[in-house]
């Protein structure tokens, strides 16, 4: 609990403070984030549990600082961030070769890809859409395997995890937001955005935070092996 305190507080208060700063841009009421690195450390360092955990609560406490609204938070944010970073946790301890990374990245293309098609076929989207967010998918699994390539050993595995969950948590946001806004107004006062506007969200929330957790998530990681300072099954 006292690892899971401090990782919410540490995620909403750098949070927060980026958001007062200078260079804090929103699109749709999506926050640029780079604290996303501390709950990605967490959830490898110490345990799945102990990063979603943290990482939830601490969306929580600064969406309530922030724009208020409890209900966008608990059905979008809350559940985007403790699936995200239980996920780099998750993925961190069970993808350990880099064979079996190239396969769920090409699993994860070929899935998402059918899924579009399905919704083309029951025109759910448009042949615009379609194409559009084709090439987003290509090209974020295809950033997120570059990442963690461009590494080896500790630090592909770190990147590799924290890309991972990051990416499902971006999907969570960017559908989660869209739907939350066919039914409700956003704090920023739209309401019934077209589907395209997930995709923004999705792309936005990647692209956005990704670079934070690979250039800062391995270091941390490593430092607190080498002082002893992790907890659970993070080998």
């Amino acid at each position: 609990m006292s690892l899971v305190v401090i990782n919410a507080t540490l995620y909403a208060v750098l949070g927060y403070l980026t958001f007062l700063g200078v260079f804090a841009p929103v699109v749709g009421t999506v926050r640029f984030w780079p604290s996303v690195f501390i709950p990605a450390v967490f959830a490898i360092a110490f345990s799945p549990l102990i990063g979603g955990l943290g990482a939830a609560i601490g969306i929580f406490i600064s969406d309530m600082l922030i724009h208020g609204n409890a209900l966008l938070s608990l059905s979008v944010g809350v559940p985007a961030n403790f699936l995200g970073f239980y996920a780099v946790g998750l993925t961190y301890r069970r993808v350990k070769s880099t064979r079996i990374a190239i396969a769920l990245v090409s699993a994860e293309i070929l899935l998402a890809t059918l899924l579009l098609a399905l919704s083309l076929q029951y025109n759910m989207v448009d042949w615009n859409f379609f194409y559009a967010a084709v090439i987003a998918i290509i090209a974020t699994l295809g950033l997120t395997l570059s990442f963690a390539l461009l590494l080896r050993g500790e630090a592909f595995r770190v990147v590799f995890a924290g890309s991972t969950g990051l990416m499902l948590g971006s999907v969570i946001i960017g559908v989660g937001v869209w739907l939350f806004s066919q039914y409700l107004t956003l704090p920023t006062g739209q309401k019934a955005l077209p589907a395209w506007a997930a995709l923004v969200w999705f792309l936005w929330t990647y692209l956005t935070e990704i670079p934070f957790i690979a250039l800062l998530a391995p270091p941390l990681v490593s430092v607190l092996k080498r002082v002893g300072f992790t907890w659970g099954d993070s080998n």
